[in-house]
């Protein structure tokens, strides 16, 4: 799905991204493992808080039965927590695949889907770092062989290209992305997954920003999957729809 799948730069699909991006419990309790709270209930094994009933008690007399105290329903308070646990496992495993930082993986993964030699300020609103923060994380990648730095079409910008090694790298990241996806859709039956298909373009559309966005939700995405699939993306439609006047 971090992102969705605006297009690059000069289309109108780039002013649509936007920048929820999402990952883990890291267990089946909610303090996920290592954090004391291992087991499947709330409060973990030998916590003293072994149900949802003491927990709303420990918090305010709050009824864990009811609304939240920010008036959210379970649907809204588990979708949180899934896109919490996805955007974690995700971060880790790209930036354990590039040998990077999670930005430097997501700057890998969109140089190779949809920035063709982009300018260092396009990178940076993609990315959503500061000038001199994307100054630096070329740097890093130039070091690493995985990036080089060109003149720009217009003679006085810089652009910024994959190297092969950046390729192979960018490559490894979407293999890593992709293995977290699929686990986290493993147990949705064909039906479950076109529902969700439906449900969750809806909601990417509901969370586009107007042009100028930084921070793009499609940073990560791998485009053609969507482009090539029926009804396209759910965002590049819609931003077209909105912004191509």
């Amino acid at each position: 799905m971090n992102s969705a799948d605006p297009a690059p730069a000069g289309d109108a699909g780039s002013a649509a991204n936007a920048g929820p991006d999402s990952a883990g419990l890291g267990g089946a309790g909610l303090g996920g493992a290592g954090s004391g709270s291992a087991d499947a209930g709330l409060g973990g094994a030998g916590s003293g808080s072994a149900d949802a009933g003491d927990l709303g008690r420990e918090r305010g007399g709050i009824d864990p039965a009811g609304p939240g105290a920010a008036g959210l329903d379970r649907a809204a308070n588990v979708l949180g927590a899934l896109s919490l646990v996805i955007a974690d496992q995700a971060a880790d495993a790209i930036a354990e695949a590039a040998g990077r930082s999670e930005s430097g993986a997501a700057a890998l993964s969109a140089l190779l889907h949809f920035l063709d030699r982009p300018s260092i300020d396009l990178l940076r609103q993609v990315l959503g770092l500061t000038s001199s923060g994307t100054v630096r994380l070329i740097d890093r990648l130039e070091e690493s062989g995985y990036v080089r730095r060109e003149a720009g079409a217009d003679g006085r910008s810089t652009s910024v290209v994959l190297t092969p090694d950046g390729e192979l790298a960018a490559q490894r990241v979407a293999a890593a992305r992709a293995e977290v996806l699929r686990r986290a859709m493993a147990g949705l039956s064909d039906g479950e997954r076109s529902d969700l298909d439906g449900l969750v373009g809806k909601m990417l559309v509901g969370m586009m920003r107007g042009p100028g966005a930084t921070r793009w939700i499609c940073r990560l995405c791998d485009i053609g999957v969507c482009r090539g699939a029926p009804g396209g993306c759910p965002v590049g439609n819609t931003a077209l729809k909105r912004y191509s006047h």
